[in-house]
């Protein structure tokens, strides 16, 4: 498997970016949605409870940060109404390898990790590779652009944060 360079997973990142278009509400910013919910309709609570990604239902929703989030199960739903914070994913859902690089990328259910009690979602399993080769530096990198890029629309964001 070759290896890619920081430099080039940065280009495809800011290529994959620009081709996908964004007409995010307000709320939508902070969160990713797509087909009008949360991380598109993934359970956020299944990650935790069954280790993988489920497809969450019209019937079991909640509205959390003014976007709406689905769920498998009316027990789902309960727990993540009962503490929110527990159970969404870092970054509004969005990319952390792209947030550790300074950008919002949309990210795809199979790319996930849970570290230390978080759910981190990627973009992409090659991506969600490059994140678990240094996942405290991802995810201290992530956290600090995060206050940076947190209320910007993701095309607005044009140029990478470079951390030392």
């Amino acid at each position: 498997m070759p290896l890619y360079t920081s430099k080039s997973v940065l280009l495809g990142l800011t290529a994959l970016f620009s081709a996908v278009a964004f007409s995010a509400t307000a709320d939508e910013i902070t969160t990713f949605t797509k087909g009008g919910a949360a991380i598109g309709g993934t359970d956020p609570v299944a990650y935790f409870t069954e280790g993988k990604p489920v497809a969450g239902s019209d019937e079991y929703t909640f509205q959390y940060d003014d976007v709406t989030w689905k769920f498998s199960s009316a027990e789902n739903r309960d727990k993540f109404a009962a503490e929110p914070a527990k159970y969404a994913p870092q970054y509004g859902g969005f990319c952390a390898f792209g947030a550790a690089m300074g950008f919002k990328v949309p990210v795809v259910p199979e790319a996930w990790s849970i570290v230390d009690g978080k759910l981190y979602l990627n973009n992409s399993l090659k991506v969600q590779e490059r994140f678990e080769q240094d996942v405290p530096g991802h995810i201290n990198n992530a956290t600090l652009n995060w206050e940076i890029i947190k209320d910007k629309k993701p095309e607005d964001l044009k140029e990478p944060i470079i951390r030392n």
